[in-house]
């Protein structure tokens, strides 16, 4: 990913932190099929250098194939918003987008044994049913309805080797400039706009 150095972002903790508010991904890899890109949730484990993200395909998706031909990119497409020049106090400006985005490749490697399969899904769903005041459970359904789901799923992990991050928060502005994009964006009625006015830099 090609990321202009004002908008390069290192902090883990950061990414981390986008990474699970928006951990719907998108999966992508390379192999002897061609490109292939699957969308489907991940569980990170923020554990290590740069952690390790947990997911599962259909089995009937060929894409698992390919984990063991090469590397892995995981994408995670955080708010984004366009920013109209007339924010500006320079009318010497044009459109663009604000954005925040982070970048995880690594190399799958697959959860085969079924009871490890079981406690990623429990994982999983606790970690999506956890604010509901009577949260559903895994262990809630029949017995051979998990074992049949196990069974038509590819689980994996996928250890963090590099993790990349580009948020281009109007950090090329100045304080003048970024605090009239920040205003215009707390106003919108689109809650990515609003949510990247909170991400740009204060000063």
């Amino acid at each position: 990913m090609y990321v202009p150095k004002p908008f390069e972002e290192f902090d883990v903790t950061r990414l981390h932190a986008l990474m699970d508010e928006y951990r719907f991904a998108t999966l992508v890899t390379s192999g002897a099929a061609g490109l292939q890109a699957t969308h489907l949730p991940l569980l990170l484990d923020a554990a290590g250098e740069f952690g390790t993200l947990y997911g599962h395909v259909a089995r009937a998706n060929p894409q698992w194939r390919a984990f063991a031909e090469g590397s892995t990119l995981a994408i995670f497409a955080g708010p984004h918003a366009y920013v109209s020049p007339r924010w500006y106090h320079d009318a010497a400006n044009v459109p663009t987008w604000d954005y925040a985005v982070v970048h995880a490749h690594g190399k799958p490697r697959l959860i085969e044994e079924p009871r490890e399969v079981e406690r990623f899904l429990d994982r999983l769903v606790d970690r999506e049913e956890r604010d509901a005041s009577t949260p559903w459970r895994v262990s809630q359904a029949p017995r051979e309805y998990i074992e049949r789901l196990t069974g038509a799923i590819v689980a994996f992990s996928l250890p963090i080797e590099r993790l990349q991050g580009a948020f281009k928060l109007s950090q090329n502005h100045d304080a003048t400039d970024r605090a009239m994009v920040r205003e215009a964006l707390q106003q919108s009625a689109a809650a990515p706009s609003r949510r990247i006015a909170e991400l740009i830099p204060q000063g």
